[in-house]
């Protein structure tokens, strides 16, 4: 049992909030209810577009740590690192990446060039400027720079280049999105969490695409993750695979500790990957707070591992940044 005094802060939905955004709530519930079992009294606070003062007022309570759950205030996430930064300006301790590490992964763009620098495979990239250099024929995805959870992903999202501009690209800008080769192939999810011993990697998780058409990209779009009402949501799962090649456990877990390592990473992170047949592997995103709801993929790795909703918690919580 730990003892001590949590104040939990989330990006606080709007009234008109997609399901993305609602999801934090669960979070919310899921990290009150652990933290009590544990011993540590948890109380809540959704974060608004006045976060400068919310925060300042945050530093004037008798809190010994905040569960930092604060993403896209005002649904606007060019400012992730906003709120680490004021916690570390405030000398709040908080759980979760730190400021460093949520701006350098924050932009999906500067990301990949750290990555690309530090050795670490991705995927060929270009800005919407560069669109008529692609290659005739091959596969590309337009993805948004800041957002998460899928958030901008569509199916028309993957084109095959023709020689000509697609019309998705038109009123899009570089300092918003970007132009991705598509890597045709599996897709994990590959959670990591600190522990007593250092970072872990917990099962890596495949999300499988089941009898997806010829004319439906098998990527987790916004539908397959969120809408309920659609093929796409019903027809992808996660799963934990145990016949992985040693070869291709061996590629995530370098890679998936390569990325923990470069950006500095805390507590919990999640890097999502596309494997190719040759069993080539390519990071699409690093997310360095993922969701961490009971039904989510991080937390159904760590069970998966064998640790319990407090060993997960605890382990997360020893890793504050002070």
């Amino acid at each position: 049992m730990m003892d001590g005094k949590c104040l939990i802060i989330y990006n606080e939905p709007a009234p008109d909030a997609l399901p993305d955004e609602l999801d934090v709530i669960d979070q919310v519930n899921f990290i009150e209810s652990t933290l009590k079992k544990i011993g540590i009294s948890a109380q809540r606070r959704g974060i608004t577009e006045d976060f400068f003062s919310e925060v300042a007022m945050i530093a004037k309570e008798d809190y010994d740590f905040v569960f930092n759950l604060a993403e896209a205030v005002g649904q606007r996430a060019e400012i992730l690192y906003f709120i680490p930064a004021l916690l570390n300006m405030h000398h709040i301790p908080y759980t979760g990446c730190s400021v460093e590490a949520a701006f350098l992964s924050g932009s999906k763009v500067l990301a990949r060039q750290i990555m690309r620098a530090h050795g670490i495979p991705v995927a060929g990239g270009y800005k919407i400027t560069e669109a008529s250099g692609l290659v005739p024929g091959r596969k590309y995805i337009l993805k948004p720079v800041w957002e998460d959870g899928s958030l901008g992903i569509t199916e028309e999202s993957v084109f095959i280049f023709d020689g000509s501009i697609p019309g998705i690209l038109n009123g899009k800008d570089d300092s918003h999105w970007f132009i991705e080769e598509f890597i045709e192939g599996r897709e994990f999810n590959v959670s990591v969490k600190s522990g007593p011993d250092g970072p872990m990697m917990l099962p890596p998780a495949e999300i499988v695409f089941d009898n997806y058409p010829d004319d439906i990209p098998r990527i987790v779009s916004y539908k397959a993750k969120w809408e309920e009402d659609t093929f796409q949501y019903h027809s992808s799962r996660r799963c934990f695979p145990d016949d992985l090649s040693i070869n291709l456990l061996n590629k995530l877990e370098e890679t998936v500790m390569a990325c923990w390592n470069t950006f500095a990473l805390r507590g919990y992170a999640r890097v999502d990957m596309r494997v190719d047949a040759a069993e080539n592997v390519y990071v699409l995103e690093i997310n360095a707070n993922p969701c961490i709801s009971p039904d989510g993929g991080f937390i159904a790795a760590a069970l998966h591992a064998g640790q319990s909703h407090e060993e997960i918690i605890g382990d997360i919580i020893r890793d504050l940044n002070r």
